[in-house]
């Protein structure tokens, strides 16, 4: 490829384990393989920074990345052939996991030097952690919490098309102090809040049944007796359900109180664990791409090998068994390894497939994991804007629940404000992220364009006359929308072959704990039995330390 760096031939040429993509789960497979004794491991993307499509970029990279990523790229040339006879050479092309991208600019300052240096934006928002997130045990077993640094989210609310915000109490005192909850509702929040940290806390006298527990969720809450507002906030402000729990039809599947019970566990135990962490929400300084690059350290400390720029054009395969050898680096060198792990927009080139036997064909089917598990869409968007959503607070997440912004919402919709502090945009912008799981690009884009003019007022044209502009008080309250971009992603899931498998693509939640859990899956695939960070510091005892506000998560 004519664009790659004069990289030197890779020494040594024979590894474990090869890494494709600096994702996350691929992040997270690297640190903890690369903690296992002995073992090798050799870090890849194409990409010129790290993070893969977790990354947190400047507007002109974000922008480039998209767009690059959203057409299906052109065949790569055919690969020079290999010296060593005994291998089969399988090319692999990219496949594009974003479509339907639209980027406009209303203020050009916002792409100047002095703004654009300033602004991490990531491409998989909105996402936060919890404090009690599996996510947050694994950096501190693995050590990887030393190369990051957090901030709490300030305030979570749930919205409606009239603009209203309303706070989803994380406290006792939270609830008492909520000016829209009336005297009672306040009372039956408290009363279901106490009734399941009893059920948490194993007290038999108020144990939940287990009939209960295998209700729907929704069910479970009525039988409660809690009005549509409070249930609303608990759904889907708290346990972060997509789909409308009222509708069978549109959401496909009910969640169970069990899975409810466990969601409004982790947001309890998350409230406190850090106690300069204000609420349950946190959220890394310098963005999302900073949790990708903390275990890619981690890992680097252990002695795996990280190269960026070097995609893989081909895979080596013996040519008498069919088995796996090693992959054809862009640059023609051919690097051995045992297990290969392929990104998630990493595919069979389909015209190396036409040439091959049946035979060939079959053996790769068994070797190869199965074609890329499309499990839907999601459709993300981000504005940088000049204010902020809610007066006062620079940090919040607001979720608009499926039908409160208009009766053919079929998904809750995410939106996630942060501002300076978090040193992702200058000190008088916040940026938002807006996301909602779709069934089509056209739907989850009007989604989220619904959600957009609920919140934000577009840039009015410096020539315009004043005049011909009516706003109301509401809308004048609005913050201005400087710059947005709008594409929605694949969902992919990770899938496992023999000696080739892929990692998922960054899934449709709002924290990490499900990627985390097909990281470990992956890991035990590739390892073995063997334990996940044995070596490093248990999570059990864990504290923060305080710098500039910031909430460093520490192990004692």
């Amino acid at each position: 490829m004519s664009d790659l760096p004069p990289y030197p031939p890779l020494d040594p040429t024979t590894y474990d384990l090869i890494i494709v993509g600096t994702g996350v789960p691929s992040s997270i497979l690297a640190a903890a393989a690369a903690s296992s004794s002995g073992t090798s491991v050799l870090h890849l993307d194409p990409n010129p920074f790290y993070g893969s499509h977790f990354a947190s970029l400047s507007l002109p990279d974000l922008t480039s990345f998209l767009h690059s990523n959203s057409n299906s790229p052109s065949p790569p040339p055919p690969p020079p052939p290999s010296d060593n006879p005994d291998f089969l050479s399988v090319d692999l092309a990219t496949r594009s996991l974003y479509s339907s991208v639209e980027i406009a600019t209303f203020d050009s300052s916002i792409l100047d030097e002095r703004h654009s240096r300033k602004l991490n934006v990531d491409l998989c928002g909105p996402r936060v952690l919890f404090c009690a997130d599996e996510s947050i045990n694994l950096m501190l077993r693995s050590g990887s919490n030393n190369y990051v640094e957090f901030k709490s989210v300030d305030a979570s609310f749930v919205g409606d098309s009239s603009g209203e915000l309303r706070s989803v109490p994380d406290s006792r005192g939270a609830i008492f102090k909520d000016k829209s909850l009336a005297l009672a509702e306040k009372n039956q929040l408290m009363k279901f809040f106490k009734l399941v940290q009893a059920h948490l806390a194993a007290e038999e006298a108020v144990r939940i049944t287990e009939e209960d527990m295998e209700s729907p969720f929704v069910e479970f809450l009525a039988n409660m007796r809690l009005p549509p507002k409070i249930k609303s906030i608990i759904l889907y402000g708290i346990a972060m359900v997509d789909y409308d729990q009222d509708n069978v039809e549109a959401c496909g599947g009910l969640l169970k109180t069990r899975e409810g019970i466990a969601r409004l566990a982790l947001y309890i135990t998350s409230i406190g664990r850090f106690s300069n962490a204000l609420g349950a929400l946190i959220y890394p300084i310098y963005g999302q791409g900073e949790l990708p690059q903390a275990f890619c350290r981690r890992a680097a400390v252990k002695g795996c090998i990280y190269v960026l720029r070097m995609p893989i054009t081909a895979l080596l395969l013996d040519k008498e068994t069919g088995g796996y050898k090693g992959v054809r680096l862009a640059t023609g060198q051919e690097i051995f390894s045992q297990k290969l792990i392929l990104d998630p927009c990493i595919t069979l080139g389909s015209e190396s497939m036409s040439s091959l036997t049946d035979q060939q064909k079959e053996t790769l089917r068994v070797l190869v994991p199965k074609a890329i598990s499309s499990e839907g869409k999601i459709a993300r968007g981000i504005c940088i804007i000049r204010g902020s959503v809610k007066a006062g607070i620079s940090n919040a997440l607001v979720v608009y629940p499926p039908k409160s912004l208009f009766p053919e919402q079929l998904a809750a919709i995410r939106v996630l404000q942060l501002g300076s502090g978090l040193a992702v945009c200058p000190a008088d912008m916040h940026v938002l992220y807006f996301s909602t799981v779709c069934d089509n690009d056209d739907q989850g884009k009007a989604a989220l364009l619904s959600a957009m003019s609920t919140l934000v007022r577009p840039q009015v044209p410096e020539n315009s006359e004043s005049e011909s502009v009516v706003e109301n008080d509401n809308v004048e309250a609005k913050p201005v929308v400087l710059w947005r971009a709008l594409y929605v992603q694949e969902l992919v899931k990770g899938e496992f072959g023999g000696s080739i498998s892929s990692a998922s693509s960054p899934d449709g939640n709002l924290n990490y704990n499900e990627l985390v859990e097909s990281a470990v899956k992956l890991y035990e695939h590739v390892m073995g039995s063997e334990e996940l960070f044995k070596e490093e510091t248990s999570p059990d005892n864990a504290t923060e330390e305080e710098n500039d506000g910031g909430v460093e998560i520490e192990a004692m």
